[in-house]
């Protein structure tokens, strides 16, 4: 039977609110600004993956995305090492606490065989009392997992298409309408996403759910497909909640009988059909009314989460206009070519000083 897998994810909730506990009320009590310029360490994950490996595009891609932040902060005066992650959080927690950093800059996405560790390691952190950017594990906790994500947005009363999730092969049968698409509830970077996502029968959701259990485990998100525009939106703080510029992502892909998804091929596969048939417009045309419905709704979802320093929102719109959440991202691609860097100018921002923020940002909060 379908199963509920609330226990899971409760368990993972506790985890993350054990080092609340730990840490003391007034965590910053002991936090004693730095007068020198900052010591600043970044943390990211390895590669591990061989090349050849279906998912190994997304976990190489985040090098070049440490030496573009690199090369930014560098330009700002910002002092730097950088700290890379493969199998073990050992070596860290002796480096943090023989030469503890003024800040970290936390790139770190979990070990690829153990993704929960982006959790446990924010979590580290606030134990150790350590300020870093970006989101705190709790929001990194819900957020990594879509299916309680969507979960938290319906008590928020932010739209999310229809759901149920499942940890077994024992499929229940589908009340959302046909189709309805199938996904990984833990893997971010469209991992596990690809045209057989999208399913029309019992038959073929039964084995796309088998497919993804077997690959990447429990839980699978069975989500109602909503066939309409896709738009994003990245969030910063500035101090306020600035929510960017959309984009739209356009499918020509429906021309050639695909379906209009961002696939993991649509993403991470430049010779790809799919890639080439999902264009990205900045910034997205919309009306005023329909732009500021998605302003809305972008900073109540990311409200809801808990989501900190930045963030970003995915949608559609259906033919009505209505807005649906359908994945909220802490801690997004930072690369210089990703939608929420691109978006900066709307807030009137460089990429570099956007980075010198986040910084400036989690040194002045402390722990």
């Amino acid at each position: 039977m379908a199963c509920s897998f609330i226990p899971s994810f409760f368990l993972l909730h506790l985890h993350s609110n054990l080092y609340t506990f730990f840490m003391n009320e007034n965590p910053t009590d002991n936090f004693v600004v730095p007068q020198s310029p900052f010591k600043v360490l970044i943390l990211h994950n390895i590669p591990v993956l061989p090349l050849d490996h279906p998912d190994a595009d997304s976990e190489h891609e985040v090098i070049e995305t440490v030496e573009i932040i690199e090369n930014a902060l560098a330009e700002h005066g910002v002092r730097f090492e950088r700290f890379g992650l493969a199998k073990d959080l050992g070596p860290l927690i002796q480096r943090l606490n023989s030469d503890p950093p003024d800040v970290v800059f936390n790139m770190f996405e979990g070990f690829a065989d153990f993704t929960e560790t982006e959790v446990h390691l924010a979590g580290l952190l606030e134990w150790m009392k350590i300020p870093f950017t970006g989101s705190k594990s709790q929001a990194l906790a819900v957020g990594r997992n879509k299916a309680l994500a969507k979960a938290v947005l319906q008590s928020y009363g932010v739209s999310t298409p229809g759901f149920f999730w499942v940890n077994n092969a024992d499929v229940p049968e589908n009340n959302l309408g046909w189709p309805v698409i199938v996904k990984p509830a833990t893997q971010d970077a469209s991992i596990g996403v690809d045209q057989g996502s999208v399913v029309t029968s019992q038959y073929d959701l039964v084995e796309r759910v088998k497919l993804l259990l077997k690959n990447y485990g429990p839980p699978v998100l069975v989500e109602q497909f909503i066939d309409g525009r896709e738009l994003t939106a990245a969030v910063i703080e500035d101090p306020e909640i600035i929510v960017l510029a959309p984009s739209e992502i356009h499918f020509t892909i429906r021309n050639k009988g695909l379906w209009p998804i961002i696939s993991y091929d649509a993403k991470w596969k430049p010779d790809s059909v799919e890639f080439e048939g999902t264009p990205y417009e900045y910034p997205a045309k919309l009306t005023p009314e329909l732009l500021e419905k998605v302003k809305d709704t972008v900073k109540r979802a990311y409200l809801a989460l808990g989501i900190r320093d930045y963030g970003r929102i995915d949608m559609r719109v259906s033919s009505d206009d209505t807005i649906y959440v359908i994945e909220v991202n802490p801690n997004p691609d930072l690369h210089i070519v990703t939608g929420l860097a691109i978006s900066l100018d709307s807030a009137n921002q460089t990429y570099g000083v956007f980075l010198e923020n986040l910084v400036t940002r989690a040194w002045k909060r402390g722990p």
